[in-house]
């Protein structure tokens, strides 16, 4: 049969081509992965996101009660719980994860190594592609909300919608510092340096407590939240033993215990809703020691970590879910929600520890939003890795413009953390969402479009458990 005439595809085996771009096997992930990768940070980087989906899943209480939306936390409501959080708290992980791949990334291209401005966008680049596109459909979601069911309703959503966000506004901040970082010498002066950070959130938290007020405590964001980032790049370097890493994660671990024992600090590292002083808005220095514990001891258990990820099987898994983290990410939240109204549809509210069969039907939602997600991953993946026209040209910059476009990153990132405190129920919140677009957007115009080919391969490519050859269009790739 000539190829003019042949059969169009059928709607079933269109999708089956799709499932198979999507999740593809395990011969041909392994084929596609460079022997050189360390699985270990692929495999911290989404057992970390699987913590915080389940953890959200599992601690949220809600109920529709007529037109209106009761929403509750667990550990607010069973606070003997709250110990789990020391567990729970993974993001350090997700900050370690992602200064290690940006350190392997500099040390792959050393000998034409970018300014530091132009590399700091580029990484932007692909982070923010997905964020883009989840803000503007949030933004007409509210939009819309406004217009039909009320103001307040509007920004009822809006203080939900983009609270997670805040990853994004400090990941950007503090992955500024990785050049640098990557240019120390010793394991000393990375030692030296997490103590120092470790004082300055101490300096930090006694102003915080001195003038009852948050805005002291605000420098924490960046200070608490980088320490990942040095240990992160020490890691890179085999600086640690193992040895040395489970004896600094123990003394850490203990230092954390004192600290909480003796006040005023609290023992959730995530909020509860009723935190007398929250320890992660702003960071505290007892968050900063559960940065450190929980880093070193990933370090301390990296090569078994690497070796179980040989696997085909497991590294199948590991692979595919890095290469959709941010819509993972991003997208957590609502299939949350839609898991919640599912089950309120048949009667199935969990909404308070003390009604009958709480745990099996919070296991219920937790399996019917891990069935959610699945179809939103499915669904949303193409989407984070189609590139925007513009923002997604291959650019280049020296000199000032690079340092510009460098700044301009990092005042973005400070928007963006502005505007998920705030929300997008507040006209503060919206303002910094105004911002956070033109210094990107700003940051763009300042590069120039690089038009020649490219000879050798780009220093992001290190972020890619598979090193494909197709593009990011048609194959997904993994994210920050």
């Amino acid at each position: 049969m000539s190829a003019s005439t042949s059969p169009r595809p059928t709607l079933l085996s269109r999708v089956c081509a799709y499932t198979a771009a999507v999740f593809p096997s395990a011969n041909r992930v392994a084929r596609d992965t460079p022997t050189e990768r360390d699985r270990a940070v692929d495999v911290a980087r989404i057992a970390s996101l699987l913590v915080v989906m389940f953890g959200h899943c599992f601690l949220v209480l809600a109920t529709l009660t007529g037109s209106s939306l009761w929403v509750g936390n667990v550990l607010g409501e069973m606070p003997a719980l709250r110990p789990i959080t020391w567990i729970l708290q993974v993001m350090p992980l997700f900050f370690l994860a992602g200064a290690t791949s940006a350190a392997y990334g500099l040390d792959r291209a050393a000998p034409r190594r970018q300014p530091w401005g132009l590399w700091l966008f580029t990484r932007a680049q692909r982070l923010c592609r997905p964020v883009f596109v989840y803000l503007a459909l949030w933004s007409l979601a509210l939009a819309a909300t406004r217009v039909i069911l009320g103001p307040t309703a509007g920004a009822q959503l809006g203080e939900q919608c983009v609270a997670l966000l805040w990853f994004i506004g400090v990941y950007l901040a503090v992955l500024a510092f990785v050049p640098a970082l990557t240019r120390l010498s010793s394991p000393r002066s990375f030692a030296v340096l997490v103590v120092a950070l470790l004082g300055l959130a101490a300096v930090a938290d006694a102003a915080r407590i001195r003038f009852d007020s948050l805005v002291p405590g605000m420098p924490n964001f960046l200070i608490v939240w980088l320490i990942p980032v040095v240990i992160g790049v020490a890691y890179s370097r085999r600086y640690l033993t193992t040895a040395t890493a489970l004896v600094m994660a123990a003394a850490a671990f203990v230092a954390t215990i004192v600290l909480v024992a003796a006040g005023p600090y609290e023992l959730a590292l995530v909020v509860t809703g009723n935190e007398t002083m929250s320890n992660v808005t702003p960071p505290t220095l007892v968050l900063g020691l559960h940065c450190v514990w929980m880093s070193l001891l990933f370090v301390a258990a990296a090569d078994r970590i690497g070796r179980w990820a040989q696997r085909p099987h497991v590294w199948r898994w590991v692979a595919i879910g890095n290469g959709g983290a941010m819509t993972l990410y991003l997208w957590h939240i609502p299939a949350i929600v839609a898991a919640i109204l599912i089950l309120h549809t048949a009667g199935l509210d969990v909404y308070s520890p003390e009604q009958a069969g709480f745990w099996p039907l919070m296991a219920l939602r937790a399996l019917v939003f891990a069935v959610v997600m699945t179809l939103v991953f499915a669904a949303l993946l193409p989407v984070e890795h189609r590139r925007l026209p513009w923002w997604d040209d291959r650019v280049t910059a020296a000199g000032g413009r690079a340092v510009a476009m460098g700044a301009l990153v990092c005042a973005g990132g400070v928007a963006i953390l502005l505007m998920a405190k705030q929300s997008l129920g507040d006209p503060v919140g919206w303002a910094a969402l105004v911002v956070f677009v033109v210094t990107l957007g700003s940051a763009r115009a300042v590069a120039s479009a690089r038009m020649e080919p490219q000879l050798v391969r780009d220093d992001r490519e290190y972020e890619e458990p598979l090193a494909r050859a197709s593009s990011a269009e048609s194959s997904p790739v993994p994210a920050e």
